[in-house]
C-alpha cells in the first residue's frame, strides 16, 4: 500500500488537472488545443523507482497519440501554459532517476518532438517546443536549468533535419560546452590567488562539500548567496570541522574593484581570482553568469553544477557528518 501511495503522489505531481467544459461549449473545445494529459504508469510498476523510470520514457506518450491538437497554439505565447507546468513537472521526474536514465529520457522526448514536426513538416510545434525545453533547462535565470538534462537534447537538436541550418553551430557550442564537468566527473583543478598573492589549488581545499562559487564583487545577486549559505544552521562550525568549505573566485579583469570588495566576503571562506584567466576561458568551466555555483563531494567529484542555490542551501541544511 504505501508503495502505492508514492506512486499516486508522484503522478498527482505529474499530472495536471484538465476540465472540459460540456453541452454548448463542445464545438468551442474542438476548435482548442487538447489538454496535458500525463501517462498514467500501469499497476504492474508498484514501487517508487520503477515509477520513475516508467514516467522518464513513456511521460509524454498520451498527450503526443491520438488526433487531438499538439500543436504550437497549445505552447506559444501566454494562451495555455499547460505544457510548460508538465515540463517543469517532468524535469521534477528527472531529478529523482539516475543520470543515464534521465539523460536517454530527454533523448527519447526529443525523439518524439522530431516524429511530430516531421508528420506535419508546416507545424511550428518543432519551434515552440524546443523553446520551451532551452529555456528551462539552458537559461543562466532559470530556477530549473540543468546542463546534464539539456545536453542530450541540444545535441539532438544540432543535428536534426527540423533545425533551422543557422542554428545548428550554435546548438554544437552548446553542446559542447554542456559536456564539460558532467555529475559525478572530478572538477578540473586550478590555482587561487589570494588578496595578499599568496596561492592555493582548489583540490587542496579539504572538506566532505565544497562549495565552489564563481562571484563578482558588488553583485546583488551574489549578496544573497552569500546571506542564504552563511544562514544556513551551524554554518561556522560545520565549515571550522571541514564538513563545509566555501571557495569563492573571481573570474573577471577589474582586479582593483575586487581588491575594494574583497573585505565583504565571509573571513571563514577561502576566497580569491582566477589570476591565469583560464575560467573566463572556458577551458575549464562553463560559467555562463555570475553568480553560479557547483557543489563538490570529498572527492571533489561534482554533486551540482551551475546549480540554482535553493537546491545547493537545502541540501547543505540537510547533510550531516
Amino acid at each position: 500500500m504505501a508503495n502505492h501511495k508514492i506512486i499516486t503522489l508522484l503522478l498527482a505531481a505529474a499530472a495536471l488537472a484538465a476540465s472540459c467544459g460540456q453541452g454548448g461549449k463542445r464545438a468551442a473545445q474542438q476548435a482548442q488545443p487538447r489538454p496535458f494529459q500525463a501517462a498514467s504508469v500501469p499497476a504492474v510498476y508498484t514501487s517508487k523507482e520503477e515509477a520513475v523510470e516508467y514516467l522518464t520514457e513513456h511521460y509524454w506518450d498520451a498527450w503526443l497519440a491520438g488526433d487531438g491538437r499538439t500543436d504550437s497554439t497549445l505552447i506559444l505565447g501566454t494562451q495555455d501554459k499547460d505544457v510548460e507546468q508538465a515540463f517543469s513537472n517532468y524535469i521534477a521526474i528527472l531529478d529523482q532517476a539516475p543520470l543515464p536514465l534521465a539523460r536517454k529520457g530527454m533523448r527519447g522526448l526529443f525523439s518524439k518532438i522530431e516524429a511530430k514536426q516531421l508528420s506535419d513538416t508546416s507545424s511550428r510545434f518543432y519551434l515552440a517546443f524546443t523553446d520551451i525545453v532551452s529555456r528551462y533547462l539552458y537559461d543562466p535565470n532559470s530556477p530549473m536549468r540543468d546542463e546534464d538534462f539539456y545536453l542530450p537534447f541540444v545535441s539532438a537538436m544540432a543535428e536534426s533535419p527540423c533545425t533551422r541550418d543557422n542554428m545548428r553551430i550554435a546548438y554544437r557550442h552548446e553542446a559542447k560546452m554542456c559536456s564539460m564537468n558532467p555529475r559525478g566527473s572530478v572538477a578540473p583543478d586550478f590555482v587561487i590567488t589570494r588578496r595578499n598573492g599568496s596561492r592555493f589549488n582548489l583540490h587542496s581545499v579539504k572538506a566532505k562539500h565544497l562549495l565552489l562559487f564563481f562571484s563578482n564583487p558588488g553583485c546583488n545577486a551574489c549578496k544573497e548567496i552569500i546571506d542564504q549559505v552563511m544562514a544556513i544552521p551551524n554554518i561556522e562550525a560545520r565549515m571550522a570541522s571541514r564538513e563545509i568549505a566555501v571557495v569563492n573566485v573571481y573570474i573577471d579583469e577589474d582586479l582593483k574593484a575586487w581588491r575594494e570588495y574583497e573585505h565583504n566576503y565571509p573571513r571563514s571562506w577561502y576566497s580569491g581570482y582566477d589570476a591565469s584567466g583560464i575560467i573566463r576561458a572556458d577551458l575549464l568551466y562553463n560559467v555562463r553568469a555570475i553568480p553560479s555555483l557547483y557543489l563538490l563531494d570529498a572527492g571533489k567529484r561534482i554533486l551540482m553544477k551551475d546549480a540554482p542555490t535553493d537546491r545547493v542551501v537545502a541540501l547543505l541544511s540537510e547533510s550531516r557528518q
